[in-house]
Order: C-alpha cells, then sequence, then structure tokens
C-alpha cells in the first residue's frame, strides 16, 4: 500500500525533494494561489504551522494555476508574495498541476485516497464555483479532482491520508482535526 513517503515534489528551484523527509510528521498538504478569494488562509495556516510545528506538523504549499490563472507569476514570485504579505515559513513548492493530464503523481494518489465528498458549498456558492470551473478548465472535470485553490489533504504520521478539507471548511475546523493526529 503507497503512503505519501512514495512520493516526490519539485521544491521552488526545480529540485526533487522525497516526501520520506517528512517521516513521522502530520502534514497538511494544499494547493494554493496568490490571487484567490481564499488567499487569506495563508495567514491562518501561518498561525497554524507557528503554533503545532514544534509538536510536528508540516504544512506542504503547492502553487497551482489551474483554477482561474490565480496563481501567476514564476515560483519565486509566489514565494516573494507569501513570506512578505503574509508572512509564511512552510515549505513552498514548485506551481504544478492538480488535475488532468499533467498532475502530479501525489495529487492521483492523494484523490484516489480521500475523494470529492461533494456538500463543501452552499448551494448558491456551489453553483458560481461550477461555472468558473468550467469557464477556466478545459479538460472534463473527474468526480473526485480538487474543486478549487486551497484544498486541504491531512497525512498522519504513517504517511496516510486521513482527511479532506474543500476550500470552504472553517479552519478552526481543520486545525481541530491537525490537532487529533498530533
Amino acid at each position: 500500500m503507497a503512503t505519501v513517503y512514495d512520493f516526490n515534489l519539485k521544491d521552488k528551484k526545480g529540485n526533487e525533494v522525497s516526501l520520506e523527509t517528512y517521516k513521522g510528521k502530520v502534514l497538511l498538504i494544499v494547493n494554493t494561489a496568490t490571487g484567490c478569494g481564499f488567499t487569506p488562509q495563508y495567514e491562518e495556516l501561518e498561525a497554524m504551522y507557528r503554533s503545532l510545528k514544534e509538536k510536528g506538523l508540516e504544512i506542504l504549499d503547492i502553487p497551482c494555476d489551474q483554477f482561474g490563472h490565480q496563481a501567476p507569476g514564476t515560483d519565486e514570485e509566489i514565494h516573494e508574495f507569501c513570506t512578505a504579505k503574509f508572512g509564511t515559513d512552510f515549505p513552498q513548492f514548485k506551481k504544478s498541476d492538480v488535475n488532468g493530464a499533467n498532475e502530479l503523481p501525489l495529487y492521483t494518489w492523494l484523490k484516489s485516497e480521500k475523494g470529492y465528498a461533494g456538500g463543501a458549498y452552499e448551494e448558491k456558492l456551489a453553483a458560481i464555483m461550477e461555472d468558473l470551473y468550467n469557464k477556466v478548465n478545459t479538460e472534463p472535470r473527474k468526480q473526485n479532482d480538487i474543486q478549487w485553490n486551497f484544498t486541504k489533504f491531512l497525512i498522519n504520521r504513517n504517511g496516510e491520508v486521513v482527511a479532506r478539507f474543500e476550500p470552504t471548511v472553517d479552519l478552526k475546523e481543520v486545525q481541530k482535526a491537525v490537532e487529533a493526529e498530533l
């Protein structure tokens, strides 16, 4: 059975990083964007990271430009924005796809472990999100695809996916789940 430790990511400079580096840690893997309505979540994520890092939390930030091209710029520009505006200190990786033909193998696995359960958005917001998604994506959406920026996967200390949180889930709820794994 696969675990998160079977995968690699490229850091913002393009160097391969084995996720085995994080063995024994609780991970929160997040696809992010700098120009999204959910971008202010960076502030709460950083606060969570600062308060729980010593207990074993690592947040892995994977910028993604697939949803409305809301992560413009180079990897370095994205990093500069996040550190200047939100003071982020958690690891940030290379901008990558999380859906479709070029999606990261990590995301193929994450989505197979915890698919989209629906019900993440209020009815009115769901229609808006669906319309936005269809306007910016030419590939058909699969059932378990990432729906938008700031979807989060919680990984336990054994490298197993224990939860998926859609972008609208309150970060207090996410933090409670993280703390339960620590």
